[in-house]
């Protein structure tokens, strides 16, 4: 596809959008609670911003890219040609429903890919308005939803991709990767995992505590890239709960439940999981559910150890365990014995502990003294590593993504030099003599 057809599906998908916007915030609350401002925020501008990042540097992104050629190559040009992988496969989940879905859309298109989206069926609402924004824009040729859950699922694996994008659970993950190992089909697995947050004994603890209650409790807990766990160092342990109860207190009330900036669980089946965590630790604060309502209160869990099965596993719900240290070293040593996480957010004002987190701990990406919004940036790649992940996108990384980097070297005919050639004994020594 040449720039000008994906521009215009470009163009076209950001006006369905818009006319749809209204619709996405309906399918998002009927799905997981969401007020129209949070899924504005987390789920529509996020897309909107990607896509018009595309539009905008898309003829650049396009151009084959110029690169140096070594003197043994003289008089050619080097470049890479981004070229389009073909039929992609792309894979969303229930977590974020439109988010994740549209915005690696958008970068398989802007390669200039056809599309078959399989988003979630635990989100039915918006895989409804998904379907109907995608019909509307786009031909079956280019475009095409399938719906369904694991058997479809399961079909689509069977088949040919040139390429597979997949958000999800790791376990899920090992599964795309290994259907994907049948066609030698290259994948992005954005997946998820144990993201730590810690909080060092110089941290704001204020505003530490308000960054910390909106990464871990927006779209109640249900996010990727949430704080799975909370390591405070016991100077500031009490001091910081107190303004974490404090900002869930002004974030959502005495009764969350009742607020309109707190959503809901997916399933009932994924509350009764969650339930099971409120046996462990010490409860500090909340502990509430309701499952006719798949409502869970945000929730503090005071842990002694990792020796329980909250800490086993990724939490995905509005619990936070809390654990106490005295030397961050000691932290980085756990935390470096677990699967390497999605995310890590670290809270101090110390350089050196900063560049020592840094330089001693793998994960995907993450912050420093806030949570989350290193997704936010189309200039930052996103994506997780071992464990949490293979691969990256946002801004022009999606659109390296889902491009082939095909190598071309343009070469003169003149001059044409013999030393290349055999008989080798005879001209290698003189090509050595010249170089």
């Amino acid at each position: 596809m040449d720039y000008s057809s994906r521009m215009k599906s470009l163009k076209f998908l950001k006006m369905n959008m818009e006319k749809y916007e209204k619709d996405i915030y309906q399918a998002l609350n009927l799905d997981l609670g969401k007020s129209a401002e949070e899924s504005y925020l987390t789920e529509y501008k996020i897309v909107l911003n990607e896509i018009e990042f595309l539009m905008k540097n898309l003829k650049e992104l396009m151009k084959p890219q110029k690169v140096n050629t070594p003197l043994i190559t003289f008089r050619s040009k080097g470049e890479i040609h981004y070229e389009p992988y073909g039929e992609v496969l792309i894979i969303s989940p229930w977590n974020y429903p439109f988010h994740l879905a549209f915005l690696p859309l958008a970068g398989a298109i802007a390669a200039g890919n056809t599309v078959v989206l399989k988003p979630s069926e635990f989100s039915e609402k918006t895989s409804d308005i998904t379907e109907k924004i995608i019909k509307e824009n786009f031909s079956e040729n280019h475009v095409r939803v399938v719906q369904g859950g694991v058997p479809e699922t399961e079909a689509l694996l069977q088949k040919k991709f040139d390429y597979i994008f997949f958000t999800g659970s790791t376990q899920v993950g090992r599964i795309v990767m290994k259907a994907a190992a049948e066609h030698l089909t290259p994948v992005t697995l954005e997946l998820g995992g144990k993201s730590p947050a810690i909080v060092c004994s110089d941290s704001d603890l204020e505003i530490t505590a308000k960054r910390l209650v909106w990464g871990k409790f927006t779209n109640c807990g249900q996010t990727c890239v949430a704080p799975d766990y909370l390591y405070v160092h016991k100077d500031i342990k009490e001091q910081l709960l107190k303004y974490i109860i404090k900002s869930i207190r002004d974030f959502y009330g005495e009764y969350p439940k009742r607020s309109s900036d707190y959503g809901r669980i997916i399933s009932e089946k994924h509350l009764l999981r969650l339930t099971e965590f409120l046996k462990d630790g010490k409860l500090l604060y909340g502990g509430n559910f309701d499952l006719e309502e798949k409502y869970m209160s945000p929730t503090i869990l005071e842990l002694s150890s990792w020796d329980y099965p909250v800490m086993k596993e990724e939490i995905f719900g509005p619990i936070l365990p809390v654990l106490e240290f005295q030397s961050l070293k000691d932290v980085a040593e756990i935390i470096k014995k677990q699967p390497k996480p999605l995310a890590l957010y670290l809270f101090s004002k110390n350089k050196k502990d900063v560049d020592y987190i840094l330089q001693e701990v793998s994960f995907g990406g993450g912050c420093i003294n806030d949570t989350m919004l290193h997704l936010a940036s189309e200039e930052l790649p996103f994506g997780g590593v071992g464990d949490s992940g293979l691969g990256r996108y946002h801004g022009k990384y999606s659109f390296e993504t889902f491009s082939h980097q095909k190598s071309i070297l343009k070469k003169s005919f003149k001059p044409d030099f013999d030393l290349r050639y055999p008989p080798y004994e005879k001209n290698i020594g003189k090509l050595k003599k010249m170089m």
